[in-house]
């Protein structure tokens, strides 16, 4: 039976050990206001990312909007992904490139349009 408990203990130690880590990672992870508007193409560029940072969008959502798309969305300006439309919205990263547009009035074909890598 000790042998038993030892290794729950362990279990337990490196649960927590686990634990630690991954609120460490969260503790890291970064807010970044985003500056959404027709010059929003740039916005990103010089900046650093990491999966798990958090980009908030403000904007007046009567009059755009945000739609996380693919690479071919992005180019074509084509609305295929996930739209937000609160004019406060909160998105975590993912590791990789992440496209976002305002699928809205042309405004993507404006430079409403952004690209973000995230390690």
């Amino acid at each position: 039976m000790a042998q038993g408990s030892g290794s729950a203990t362990r279990g337990l130690a490196l649960g927590g050990l686990l634990a630690a880590c991954l609120l460490l990672g969260v503790a890291d992870a970064a807010t970044h206001r985003v500056d959404w508007s027709f010059n929003a193409d740039n916005w990103s560029k010089g900046k650093s990312f990491r999966a798990g940072d958090v980009l908030e969008f403000n904007y007046d959502r009567s009059v755009h909007n945000v739609v996380a798309v693919d690479a071919g969305g992005y180019y074509g300006c084509r609305s295929s992904g996930t739209s937000y439309n609160s004019g406060s919205d909160r998105i975590t990263l993912g590791p990789g490139t992440s496209y976002f547009i305002c699928s809205l009035n042309g405004h993507c074909g404006m430079g409403m349009k952004m690209i973000v890598n995230a390690s």
